[in-house]
């Protein structure tokens, strides 16, 4: 009890200390992990006329939390870490029509050091070729179109993480040939476009011995386009005069890949046939903001044997779910609710965990999503039945609470 105290204490001075920072002046600006920015308010520029643009930014989450479990079965612990530390380069050379897109990681839970042991820095290295405003191509290793929460910037997060249901079956970043097509249907209806072929095994592989990966996504906006990109931005910072909604859809193949994940996750005994539909959708409107999505992912392509079935069993499949609710209390105020869950496909339950995750966070925006200050409490329940002793133990309402504060331009 005293432990928690001390906690909570250090957060309520923190939030203090952010309180008394005051408001910046520095314009804000939604960045995109989809192009690069041709023009920016933010961070540092150098232009040579025509023929060369670098913008040069910089961000990091410091983060400070402690997580227990309230039916005392899971062991309590501190985390404090420098979440995300990144530089992002990008703009054009020669002329606008060719673009590009560097962003480096430099902090041990960016570079996939926690769950593997080689050190991932690179996270998108693009070119980008513009046919026009509508239409664009892009060459190299960035994130595919998949689920909406993914495809946002972190930088542009209402809460510190993504939910479980997104770090259970997104299908994150890769390497290959990528399109983005924009259709305006009409006035106020406008339609989005996008695909990748890429090689299904994720950044950094030198090689996939399987198949590609294909992936297609469509976003339908039926009352036009959000401001400042804020169908790619959480939370409704620039107060909508009007209603504004975005409905997605993605499919992914990845034919015979061999991480449990597709583009994430341990290294598989047998390569393994993944096919992934997501369903999301944003809404926007005065101060209100809703995300949702849906996953349904399954798994085969592949034969058991006495050696590979445990492995291939525990391969993540079935359905997610992740429903966020948020509200502006003035201009640099927020509140969000957010529940998600995993159900494992019907067969699996005994190798693979039901997750879920219930949660509040509190926001203090100084600019935007560039300078913010974040309160985060959860609470996360993990079952299975125990009849895989390989499986850790389950736990229900730990309960999961932190502070975090971005920084950037």
């Amino acid at each position: 009890m005293h432990s928690i105290k001390r906690i909570l204490f250090i957060h309520y001075f923190l939030f203090l200390g952010v309180l008394f920072l005051g408001p910046q002046s520095v314009m804000a600006q939604v960045e995109s992990d989809e192009r690069p920015l041709s023009v920016s308010q933010e961070g540092i520029g150098f232009k040579k006329d025509s023929v060369f643009l670098l913008n040069l930014r910089f961000r990091m989450q410091n983060r400070f939390g402690y997580f227990s479990s309230m039916d005392n079965i899971d062991k309590p612990g501190i985390e404090a870490v420098v979440r995300r530390l990144r530089l992002r380069f990008d703009g054009y050379v020669l002329n606008s029509k060719i673009g590009y897109y560097i962003q480096l990681s430099f902090s041990r839970s960016d570079q996939d050091l926690v769950s593997g042991n080689v050190s991932q820095i690179v996270r998108d290295a693009m070119v980008y070729y513009n046919v026009s405003k509508k239409l664009y191509f892009g060459f190299g290793q960035s994130k595919l179109p998949g689920n909406r929460e993914r495809v946002i910037s972190s930088g542009n997060l209402q809460l510190p993480d993504r939910s479980i249901a997104n770090s259970t079956f997104t299908i994150d970043r890769d390497f290959g040939f990528f399109a983005y097509s924009t259709i305006n249907s009409g006035p106020k209806h406008t339609v989005f476009l996008k695909g990748a072929v890429t090689s299904g095994e994720g950044r950094g592989q030198l090689v996939s011995p399987g198949g590609l990966s294909y992936t297609i996504r469509a976003e339908y906006l039926p009352f036009g386009v959000f401001k400042n990109v804020g169908d790619y931005s959480q939370g409704d910072l620039e107060f909508e005069e009007k209603p504004k909604l975005s409905i997605g859809t993605s499919y992914n193949f990845n034919d015979g890949t061999n991480r449990a994940g597709g583009q994430l996750g341990s290294i598989l005994p047998n390569a393994v046939d993944l096919q992934t539909f997501i369903a999301d959708l944003k809404f926007k409107y005065n101060g209100w903001g809703i995300m949702s999505e849906y996953f349904d992912r399954k798994a085969g392509g592949f034969e058991y044997t006495a050696d590979n079935a445990l492995a291939m069993n525990r391969i993540p499949r079935g359905t997610g779910l992740n429903i966020q609710l948020s509200r502006m209390l003035g201009r640099k105020h927020e509140v969000v609710a957010r529940y998600s869950m995993v159900t494992p496909e019907k067969g699996f339950e005994s190798y693979q965990y039901k997750l879920q995750n219930k949660a509040l966070g509190y926001n203090y925006y100084l600019n935007k999503h560039r300078v913010k200050f974040q309160y985060y409490i959860g609470l996360d329940n993990r079952q299975h039945p125990g009849e895989i002793t390989e499986l850790r133990h389950t736990f229900t309402n730990r309960l999961n609470t932190m502070i975090q504060i971005e920084l950037g331009i």
